[in-house]
């Protein structure tokens, strides 16, 4: 049923917004406060009806991602404009008031305790059982509410009234609440093989800000380059680096969308870039050729250049993961290692006793350098294909599988990492791979292949695993990497991966069929920009 309500409409100056006052959710009752005139005995009735105004149930809101569930209300929306404000109910909600008032045109008014037509409020709901991520959004009266147990949360929140309103459109009536399905949503570039600038990742870490992604990874060593300055080893630096100091602004600006930086410093493997400034580290096989980006293992200073090298950039980036690489060790892709490498199959047994293999000694040097990001209270992370099969040393159990490909020599399925109860999170090589070149046989991916056929269960390949297995996969990250380098410009990285991104994240944060078919969600992807 539709209730018509009876209004005498009055504007004030600077409000502008707000005057169609609703109701409960869900509430179809008149207007309220000065929106609503009351009649009086005194007066003359009018022999012509006054004005009315109806509103039909709102529709969700349409953004990327999409919005877990809303509940329709009467009422006319929100819109921003000037004069409004944005309030918060806390200090620590600053930086999202802040940042939202920047992006609408607000003003942002702090703790304020009174309540005006068109406020936006930030508020923390003290739900410390509820997932720090989620959040619930009240659009009614003429004001909208954020509140969620956590300031990312309510950053998310925000991220979606932005969406709503963008290029002159109106937050819907109603209650927003939602929260995503994985709590691992991550990007990761490689900037070692190819030089990005600080002004380009940044903008990188505004749009995925924007996206609700919660990781940006950065592969800032390899074969090719090192290219974050060092004070311990400034001698394995390339001419073309970030500074720290930048560093520190990309790693702050990504705090305030709530994203964390995962480093990584890839070894034993791809690390041509330190072997050039030491060539002494070298791997070399029994007929004494150097083996490519492969470090000695056995030499007791490839250890300390390494923890050296980790320990100095903890204190860099402050967040939690911490990607240990693994990968690619070129010892073991000969047919018979403890032959071709007889210095590492020594160093094996002295250190594990007889029968102690190469790929003994290469978990062994993983499980040390996890702890040497334990130590800093980081949680190590690794390539799939830098654990192995039948190795009487073990990798640490707490070390999550970044799982990317099954072409490795002795590939494992995803479901013996996810059986031994590891924790995983998905690279699948064959939808998230934006490989530069398109070399070997990588192809560039695109945003309608990952919308209708990838989830986060599809680890290896095109099939899923086990839905038991969901709440061991952390989530996903869509990775760039520049093994031909000079294939593409910035620009044309940037839009090369700009659908991806969007239907990547759409299925992390709700991995069930999406309820707009591919052409409309990239008609939506082109209006919200």
């Amino acid at each position: 049923m539709v209730i018509v309500a009876v209004v005498v409409v009055t504007v004030a100056a600077g409000v502008g917004l707000g005057l169609w006052a609703t109701g409960g959710e869900g509430d179809d009752s008149e207007p309220a406060g000065s929106a609503q005139e009351q009649p009086s005995a005194s007066k003359t009735p009018s022999p012509t009806p006054s004005p009315t105004r109806s509103y039909p149930l709102s529709k969700a809101p349409r953004t990327i991602p999409a919005v877990g569930a809303h509940t329709p209300a009467r009422g006319p929306g929100w819109k921003p404009a000037k004069g409004l404000r944005v309030v918060v109910s806390d200090g620590d909600l600053a930086d999202e008031g802040r940042l939202l008032a920047g992006e609408l045109g607000l003003t942002y008014a702090g703790e304020a305790d009174d309540v005006r037509a068109g406020d936006v409020r930030l508020a923390l709901n003290g739900d410390e059982g509820a997932d720090p991520e989620s959040y619930t959004m009240t659009v009614r009266g003429g004001r909208v509410t954020i509140g969620g147990p956590a300031d990312a949360g309510v950053f998310y929140g925000t991220r979606t009234l932005k969406q709503e309103v963008r290029g002159g459109g109106t937050a819907p009536e109603g209650v927003v609440r939602d929260e995503p399905a994985k709590p691992v949503r991550g990007f990761m570039l490689d900037i070692a093989r190819k030089h990005f600038t600080a002004d380009w990742i940044e903008d990188r870490v505004r749009e995925l800000g924007d996206l609700k992604f919660n990781q940006l990874g950065l592969h800032f060593s390899d074969d090719q380059g090192f290219r974050i300055e060092s004070d311990s080893h400034p001698e394995i630096v390339s001419r073309e680096h970030l500074t720290k100091a930048q560093v520190k602004e990309i790693v702050d600006l990504a705090a305030s969308r709530h994203i964390t930086v995962v480093p990584e410093i890839d070894s034993p493997g791809h690390l041509g870039a330190v072997i050039a400034a030491h060539p002494d580290l070298q791997l070399r096989n029994v007929r004494g050729f150097a083996t490519r980006g492969a470090i000695d293992i056995s030499k007791p200073e490839a250890a300390e250049i390494l923890d050296d090298l980790l320990n100095e950039y903890a204190g860099l980036f402050p967040g939690g993961p911490w990607h240990l690489g693994g990968d690619e060790y070129q010892a073991l892709v000969v047919s018979d290692p403890e032959a071709s490498y007889p210095q590492l199959a020594s160093a094996a047994t002295e250190a594990y006793g007889s029968g102690a293999s190469v790929a003994d000694l290469t978990t062994g040097w993983l499980n040390d350098r996890a702890a040497t990001v334990r130590a800093h209270d980081k949680s190590p992370r690794a390539w799939n294909d830098g654990f192995f099969r039948g190795t009487s040393v073990q990798p640490d159990k707490d070390i999550q599988v970044a799982y990317w490909t099954g072409k490795e020599i002795g590939a494992r399925l995803p479901t013996e990492y996810l059986s031994a109860g590891r924790k995983l999170v998905n690279y699948n090589d064959e939808f998230l791979y934006y490989v530069l070149g398109q070399p070997q046989t990588f192809v560039y991916p695109t945003g309608q292949r990952i919308y209708e056929q990838w989830t986060p269960r599809v680890v290896r390949g095109t099939q899923a695993v086990s839905a038991r297995y969901d709440d061991q996969i952390l989530g996903g990250s869509f990775a760039v990497w520049c093994d031909l380098a000079n294939s593409q410009t910035q620009e044309q990285v940037a839009a090369g991966i700009r659908m991806p991104l969007r239907a990547m994240v759409q299925k992390l944060w709700d991995s069930g069929t999406p309820e707009l078919p591919w052409s409309e969600f990239r008609a939506l992807a082109d209006r919200l920009g």
